[in-house]
């Protein structure tokens, strides 16, 4: 059975991460394509930092983890986009978002060509269910 392509849902999650950057009034942008390590930048024009935040999403309802390749990110954000399972239907609920420092994602991975990590591995994960807080308070950094 042929891979599912979700390179539009991919691209869709980058855009739902930078409007909750946005809801959450952090300045932010998105990046050009194929920009090695990240997806968008949030700013502080105040203080002259930026902090660059590669998204990850997941299509299934109930993924487990995720892949990664790079950690030159200032942050993770994975988003759970909650489709459904692939031929198998499965219930469709709303995306949820996860704010991770990529030092904590690095620090879980199993590391193969391309790392994986497991939600389960991350401990109180739960807390960085939409920390955008935790962005905005790197930007404020002296």
């Amino acid at each position: 059975m042929p891979r599912q392509d979700t390179r539009l849902e991919a691209e869709a999650a980058e855009f739902l991460v930078l409007g909750q950057l946005l809801l959450n009034r952090i300045p932010s942008y998105k990046t050009y394509t194929r920009m090695p390590g990240y997806d968008l930048v949030a700013t502080n024009p105040e203080q002259n930092r930026a902090a660059r935040i590669q998204v990850k999403s997941r299509w299934a309802t109930g993924a487990s983890g995720f892949l990664i390749k790079s950690f030159i990110s200032d942050f993770v954000v994975v988003v759970k986009l909650n489709r459904g399972r692939s031929n198998v239907g499965g219930v469709v609920t709303a995306p949820e978002y996860f704010v991770f420092p990529t030092p904590i994602v690095q620090n879980v991975c199993r590391t193969e060509s391309w790392s994986k990590a497991y939600f389960n591995d991350i401990d109180r994960c739960d807390d960085y269910r939409d920390a955008w807080l935790l962005i905005g308070e790197f930007l404020s950094k002296d």
